[in-house]
């Protein structure tokens, strides 16, 4: 059977988001709803954000109101929610899993509110449309007020009624987040979880700082509702080998960290020294885009590795790292920053340049890129992972092979029973 129920939970394209990932849901669509308007815009619900009255907060409340009062509030503008209508297969999931995951995708504490999206539109509030929906509202609100109240929490705030009308918003609105992949996943949720999970749960232990240089990822206390965590992830973190540790946790097990910036947003990206914030960045953030900021913090802009990776530069020949490398035991060479294997002492030779040289790179590790600069043309290579400027391939190796012509201060080297 197909039902459907109505969700809001601060800004609609996280909700949607959210709720599109879950296995059973076969529609979801941003609107407006639990206003005394008609047809809301989006500038319309932004415009009355704003509106405040002793009966208008009554009724977010969830409080009881006299007859004489409800009369009242007839002609007090009461704003609409930013709303999501959930459509779901009942043989595939159920409601009572639909509204456990409500409860703790978001704060249902906050009033007009979530996070930094302050204003009545961003009000908590379920909607549902059969009586069976509005039982196990109530049952799983009582329940979680329960765990809330356990770990600290106030009382929750959600508006809890049956639907009026819903508004479909603008068409701009619909599937944002997918339609806007540059951006992150607002996770305002506490924290505080059911013992049955629509998703299996992984338990995350505290963190305190490791000493040193390291790198946090902070994501969903839920795995798998941050779209923009999976693609970092895809793109990154599940590809990175370096020697500065990385960790990917929610914002709720950190522990003993001096941080600026705020970890609401999902991903927030820090790099941080000695449990210390150095950078940051919240949201999608590009591999090239981060390996950029990793060279700084590891490197140093100034130095001479920098400058080969990001600028193009060139090692001086017979550098202090070349002669380092030279004669190394058997083993890899490895992308100074992602950690990545790149070339194998397998296959390197002395070529008398003055320069690390290989007869082939590791497979998939690198690409080739026409380099025309300094009015010659040459075939540049680039790590795959990182996108760093490693050197350039000739074709006057030994026995006809190529001649891959490496800086040596973008790369480290590990021994072969360290791989």
């Amino acid at each position: 059977m197909i039902l459907e129920i109505f969700f809001a939970a601060g800004c609609f394209w996280g909700v949607e988001k959210n709720f599109e990932n879950i296995e059973g849901v076969v529609d979801v669509v941003s609107g407006y709803s639990g206003g005394n308007y008609e047809n809301p815009t989006y500038q319309d619900v932004l415009n009355n954000r704003r509106v405040q009255s002793e009966s208008f907060l009554s009724v977010l409340k969830n409080i009881g109101l006299s007859d004489e009062e409800k009369s009242t509030t007839k002609n007090t503008l009461i704003n609409h929610t930013e709303t999501v209508k959930v459509a779901y297969d009942t043989d595939r999931v159920s409601t009572e899993q639909l509204l456990k995951f409500f409860w703790e995708i978001h704060d249902p504490t906050q009033l007009n509110r979530q996070g930094n999206d302050v204003g009545n539109n961003y009000r908590s509030a379920v909607y549902w449309t059969t009586d069976e929906q509005q039982q196990i509202a109530t049952q799983t609100r009582n329940t979680y007020q329960k765990l809330l109240t356990e770990k600290g929490y106030g009382l929750i705030v959600t508006e809890m009624a049956a639907l009026d009308k819903f508004w479909p918003a603008e068409e701009y609105h619909q599937d944002y987040i997918l339609r806007n992949p540059n951006g992150y996943c607002p996770d305002h949720s506490t924290g505080v979880t059911f013992l049955t999970q629509i998703k299996t749960e992984s338990t995350f232990d505290d963190i305190t700082p490791l000493g040193g240089k390291e790198i946090i990822v902070i994501g969903p206390e839920v795995e798998g509702t941050c779209l923009f965590c999976l693609e970092f992830e895809k793109k990154v973190t599940s590809k990175y080998q370096g020697t500065i540790p990385l960790r990917s946790t929610p914002a709720s097990t950190l522990n003993g960290f001096d941080l600026k910036t705020e970890t609401w947003a999902t991903p927030t990206i820090f790099l941080i020294e000695d449990g210390k914030e150095v950078w940051a960045h919240q949201g999608l953030l590009s591999a090239e885009d981060f390996y950029k900021a990793l060279g700084e913090f590891k490197l140093g802009k100034s130095s001479e590795a920098f400058n080969v990776a990001f600028n193009e530069g060139t090692d001086r020949r017979f550098c202090e790292q070349y002669e380092v490398f030279k004669n190394t035991p058997d083993g890899v060479f490895i992308d100074k920053l992602s950690g990545r294997p790149l070339f194998d002492t397998a296959d390197r030779f002395d070529s008398k340049s003055g320069w690390l040289s290989f007869t082939r790179p590791v497979r998939n590790e690198v690409y080739e890129v026409i380099d025309l600069s300094y009015g010659m043309s040459r075939t540049e290579i680039r790590s795959m992972s990182s996108d760093i400027h490693l050197g350039h391939v000739f074709d006057d190796g030994p026995d006809g092979l190529p001649r891959y012509c490496i800086n040596a201060t973008v790369l480290d080297f590990v021994p072969r029973g360290d791989v």
